[in-house]
């Protein structure tokens, strides 16, 4: 198993890496880090981006080191960044050039290095496994000599794995999937523990938030059947702007915190490096001091899937369950009565004494156990006086209550939890259904008492997603007086989208943006998000540069990628279709794209 237990939290042992005068994994709490976004040349820059990034309150600041002169730049921005007494330890990002890896590795504390691309031989075919073994070899040499230099200054390594951009070798063995990721990243790792180096973390990074958790879930349930303890730096890349991108990252990243996995964090936004640090910060210390909550009882795991998507079956009541998409339930249960007012709030559209939903309201409404002054017909309508509306938490759960449950299939079970360790609780809920053959549907209800909306989404995002992944629940209702129902809802709309379940607006892939970035990718990204916004059928990727490019852009149905200096480039899924370009021309380029296949609505 990826963690050590399902039911108590506690966070996973790994070794303790030294990163200058910052360690991280062993006993070290959990780390923040960024990524400056200007390029590692422009030295001035550079600086004061670093020191903006160390002022918000990160750990450690990363800096793209595509070439000599990057590696170069990087020995005087740490100079430059002592002399300011600014000690923030410095990661260089090296993609395909390995020698600069050697180099820069003799001037900072940490380099990351992409196993997709260290060694960059192009591999059309499928390899014997003598061939196999052949290029392991090959890669063990440079590899090594790598590791030479880092032990002998002192350097941390990161293997940062991207789902975008698996070498060919990797992909036509395993595909491009989770596995591939995880042995994409062993290869290296077994040449670290033969090679007894140990400042080493490992990523498993994707903008697809099940890859994302299922890959890293493998990596530590690999790591540990190998007997390696490499801590984990994890986030989930290319989640853009906004709400959307914040609730995309807590889903992600929420879900592997919950169970204990990460030792350093990095959420990846669309925006200022600095704007980074709050959102990692809400994350992190939501789960700290977990290990107090109070006792989940052990479950059997036998119907447990936590490394593919696997939805739990259930038997349609109403409309929820069965073949029923995911629901959103808005809830009203703080307001006493429940006017019309209140519906119409909720994007409800009333003509006559019928009620329509619309694209913009929840599925349904939760009113407890407050009186109502309208005529609801139309509106599916819970309340706690609704004849099979079952509302219950873990201390419900015995033979007797799934026996009466099992006799009354058109029940709706609505699942709610007090306990610190929310998803614990809730996932032993559902796997104590599933032993028991329990088919009813189950709402997920979670209330909260935030009057910051980052943060509620933040918590949501970590407690829905996480269930969301593992295949359960059939609906969600999320509480909070301190927020507008129409809001809750909004919120809880962009975690099923983040978690994959049911997609309601267009779905944005954008990366945070670094040095190898050669147009402005927030304002583009504004830009892109006015034109396209309304087409909510489509998965649309802005991206600075190749790097990452078409392998993150594997389920986008388009993709606008930085070319080089004022050129774009433009892809249908995976296939280029429009090269360089100019930018000024590529926004409506890019809808002349979508009208060319017949898939521009218009706004």
């Amino acid at each position: 198993m990826f963690c050590k237990s399902l039911t108590k939290y506690s966070r996973r042992k790994t070794n303790a890496v030294n990163v200058g005068n910052i360690p991280l994994g062993g006993e070290n709490p959990i780390r923040i880090q960024s990524m400056i976004n200007v390029a590692t040349t422009d030295i001035d820059a550079a600086v004061a981006q670093c020191e903006k990034i160390a002022k918000a309150g990160a750990d450690y600041v990363r800096l793209t080191t595509q070439g000599i002169p990057e590696a170069n730049a990087m020995k005087i921005i740490k100079s430059r960044l002592v002399e300011k007494n600014i000690n923030i330890p410095l990661i260089a990002d090296v993609h395909f050039n390995r020698n600069v890896a050697k180099i820069v590795a003799q001037y900072v504390e940490k380099v990351r290095i992409n196993p997709g691309n260290f060694i960059d031989k192009k591999n059309s075919k499928i390899l014997t496994d003598d061939e196999y073994n052949a290029e392991l070899q090959y890669l063990r040499s440079e590899f090594v000599s790598l590791i030479c230099i880092c032990k002998q200054h002192k350097t941390a390594l990161r293997i940062g794995v991207n789902h975008g951009s698996l070498s060919e070798r990797i992909m036509n063995r395993y595909g491009d999937t989770p596995e591939g990721m995880v042995e994409s990243a062993m290869e290296f790792l077994r040449i670290c523990k033969a090679e007894d180096f140990t400042d080493v973390v490992v990523s498993m990074k994707s903008s697809n938030t099940r890859i994302m958790i299922y890959a890293y879930r493998l990596l530590v349930e690999k790591m540990n059947s190998e007997k390696m303890y490499f801590p984990l730096h994890i986030g989930v890349t290319e989640t853009g702007d906004g709400a959307d991108a914040r609730i995309k990252s807590a889903v992600g990243t929420g879900t592997l915190l919950a169970d204990g996995l990460g030792d350093t964090v990095r959420i990846s936004l669309t925006e200022n490096p600095e704007n980074e640090i709050p959102v990692a910060k809400i994350l992190t210390d939501y789960f700290t001091g977990r290990e107090n909550h109070k006792p989940v009882m052990d479950i059997d795991t036998q119907k447990y899937f936590p490394y593919s998507y696997n939805q739990r079956k259930t038997k349609a009541s109403k409309i929820f369950g069965g073949k029923n998409q995911i629901a959103v339930v808005a809830d009203l249960s703080h307001v006493n009565p429940v006017y019309d007012k209140d519906f119409e709030e909720l994007g409800f559209v009333k003509n006559g004494k019928k009620w329509t939903k619309t694209p913009n309201s929840p599925d349904a409404v939760y009113i407890g156990s407050s009186l109502f002054d309208t005529a609801m017909q139309g509106i599916t309508i819970l309340s706690d006086e609704t004849e099979n509306l079952v509302r219950c938490d873990i201390s419900c759960f015995n033979s007797n209550f799934f026996d009466w449950i099992k006799q009354n299939p058109q029940n709706i079970l609505m699942l709610e939890t007090s306990n610190t360790n929310v998803i614990a609780e809730l996932r032993a809920c559902f796997l104590m259904l599933e032993k028991a053959n329990v088919k009813n549907p189950v709402i997920i209800r979670r209330s909260y008492d935030d009057k910051d909306v980052e943060l509620l989404q933040i918590k949501a995002a970590c407690d829905f997603g996480a269930l969301l992944t593992d295949g359960f629940g059939d609906a969600v209702c999320l509480h909070n007086t301190k927020t507008e129902a129409k809001q809750l809802a909004k919120i809880c709309f962009s975690i099923l989208q983040a978690a994959r379940v049911r997609f309601s607006k267009t779905e944005f892939i954008a990366c945070p943006s670094c040095g190898r970035t050669l147009f402005d990718i927030q304002k583009t990204l504004s830009e892109i998000k006015n034109e396209t916004s309304h087409l909510k059928h489509l998965k649309i990727a802005v991206m600075g540069c190749i790097v990452n490019g078409t392998g993150e852009m594997a389920d986008a149905d388009y993709g606008y990628v930085g070319a080089g200096a004022g050129k774009i480039s433009l892809y249908k899924n995976k296939t280029l279709v429009k090269r360089n370009i100019p930018q000024q021309n590529a926004v409506a380029e890019l809808v002349a794209l979508i009208k060319e296949n017949g898939q521009w609505i218009e706004k």
